[in-house]
């Protein structure tokens, strides 16, 4: 877990969780972005990711340790002693989603950004058919084709990142039978979550997940506070498109009023 610490008085701290096969170190811009407007940012890498995927060939890790990992960062986040925001993108958003469907989580609100829920792209048809094989197939390994290019098309990220050796896409057919019942359950389960002010954004031409399920997912929440925000023309990853100071101001400006609302000037 990292810390990075605002630039000036602190007003509040964001953790983040990022999605599936990246790292933390893409979200330079956006750490240093939260941290000269006055956030600490507090982040690490799921388990399997970053430097951890050098040294296996597949991601193979127990989805329960995502959920451990979140407990984590929120703990870390707390240390500070004032509001916490978090925040999850992709598959990072999906695990947010489902912990908080699990038990409450101390913080003053969550920002959701393009959640795995109906994938678009899946692994070949070959790990699909072998799939059905049940345990003797469990470590066949495959390749989830979810490209730098599908995730922005902000030519300056994709000539930065398309060579990155920490991205690593290779997983296990039992890692991607979890991912599909995590995705199923967190769509489909009825009860609403606690009672937080929410901050979805979505991409139009998302090419990795279809974002009206997170819209309906969100609708179905029985909450005081919702914000949903579908960026015409943007892909996936949001605070990587050209529209990036756009999204993060977007963020900024409600993250700002949740401290109003619960006393803290801004």
């Amino acid at each position: 877990m990292w810390k990075w610490e605002a630039d000036g008085q602190a007003k509040a701290v964001i953790a983040i969780v990022h999605s599936a096969y990246e790292h933390h170190r893409r979200y330079a811009w956006l750490i240093e972005k939260f941290r000269s407007s006055g956030f600490h940012v507090v982040m690490g890498d799921l388990p399997g990711h970053g430097e951890a995927s050098r040294k296996k060939a597949a991601h193979e890790e127990d989805f329960n340790s995502y959920g451990t990992y979140i407990d984590q960062l929120v703990e870390a986040s707390m240390t500070y002693n004032l509001p916490v925001f978090v925040m999850g993108h992709g598959l990072g958003a999906t695990l947010v989603m489902h912990s908080l469907q699990l038990k409450s989580i101390e913080c003053a609100a969550l920002i959701l950004t393009s959640p795995w829920l109906h994938l678009k792209i899946h692994p070949s048809k070959l790990s699909s058919a072998l799939s059905s094989m049940g345990k003797l197939a469990e470590n066949v390994k495959s390749t989830h084709d979810v490209t730098i290019k599908q995730l922005t098309r902000n030519y300056d990220v994709y000539t930065q990142d398309k060579d990155d050796p920490l991205y690593n896409t290779t997983i296990t057919l039992k890692w991607y039978h979890e991912l599909q019942q995590l995705l199923k359950a967190t769509s489909s389960r009825q009860e609403s979550i606690q009672n937080l002010p929410i901050l979805m954004m979505t991409a139009e031409r998302d090419k990795v997940t279809d974002q009206s399920y997170a819209k309906h997912w969100l609708q179905k929440q029985q909450l005081s506070e919702i914000q949903y925000k579908e960026w015409g023309s943007c892909f996936h990853d949001l605070f990587h498109e050209p529209e990036q100071e756009d999204v993060f101001l977007y963020t900024e400006s409600f993250m700002n009023n949740v401290l109003r609302s619960i006393g803290y000037i801004v």
